[in-house]
């Protein structure tokens, strides 16, 4: 079995830099400062500012975006790095509102990205649904990511915002990935139901990736999460798999082995 070096750093909320296969890779970019910002019908309130600036982060092969349609999924300053990468891969709704770089992928669907010294990476889109059945018109369409260095899905699972349903389990049953990147914090911005994995979901998916190492994100830096990352900890302490979970520092770089 093949052996994957990675690095992750957190820049803030749902942003990610990867570094694999000799592509440097960012999910869902939001850069913008603190402040009040319309997503959909709602505001939402970002605490935070990211950890490292546009220009800090150095150049991006691909952008990994799980939808467009959220403020803090992708926020006016993302919105303007876009077209600095090679590549935006989406929803195919997502591509053909933002135009541009932008792909959109089906899911299941597999394409290849050429890295350096000969090096590629396969990037398959995973389904996602972005909270309770029935969500889908008010949040709308969302993709999660598989990244794979030999074969598709070998290496990373990125869900992308969404909570634990059959689309998150067939992922399971398709692919083995080594390691899973999931959105998390109970987003609740709409009542007392949860868009994005609660420490229940995070539960449900760790099981069914029992190979993985687990990296939570996208569950600090807004107002509308319901869990903080020390309560996603502690549930994975008390049922015995807290050694699972790999933490990240907003900002620091983070080297694995997968």
């Amino acid at each position: 079995m093949s052996t994957f070096d990675t690095t992750l750093t957190l820049i803030g909320g749902p942003t990610v830099v990867i570094e694999l296969g000799g592509l440097r890779l960012v999910t869902d970019p939001t850069f913008d400062a603190p402040g009040t910002y319309p997503s959909g019908t709602i505001m939402l309130e970002k605490t935070t500012a990211p950890a490292l600036s546009v220009a800090e982060i150095g150049a991006i092969d691909a952008v990994l975006l799980s939808h467009d349609q959220h403020s803090d999924n992708l926020d006016r300053a993302g919105r303007a790095f876009l077209p600095q990468v090679r590549t935006t891969l989406t929803t195919p709704i997502g591509a053909s509102r933002l135009g541009g770089n932008a792909v959109g992928l089906a899911p299941w669907q597999t394409v290849t990205l050429d890295g350096t010294k000969g090096a590629s990476l396969h990037v398959t889109a995973a389904p996602a649904r972005h909270g309770p059945p029935g969500i889908e018109p008010i949040a709308g369409d969302v993709a999660g990511f598989l990244l794979g260095v030999d074969e598709p899905g070998d290496a990373i699972y990125i869900t992308g915002d969404t909570v634990w349903y059959e689309g998150v389990a067939e992922v399971a049953r398709r692919f083995k990935p080594k390691l899973v990147i999931l959105f998390a914090g109970s987003a609740e911005p709409r009542g007392r139901f949860h868009l994005t994995m609660d420490a229940n979901d995070a539960l449900e998916t760790a099981h069914a990736f029992p190979d993985a190492k687990i990296v939570a994100v996208h569950n600090e830096g807004w107002g509308h999460f319901a869990e903080t990352d020390a309560d996603l900890r502690q549930a994975f302490t008390t049922l015995g798999i807290g050694d699972r979970l790999v933490p990240l520092e907003r900002g620091r770089l983070v080297r694995l082995s997968l």
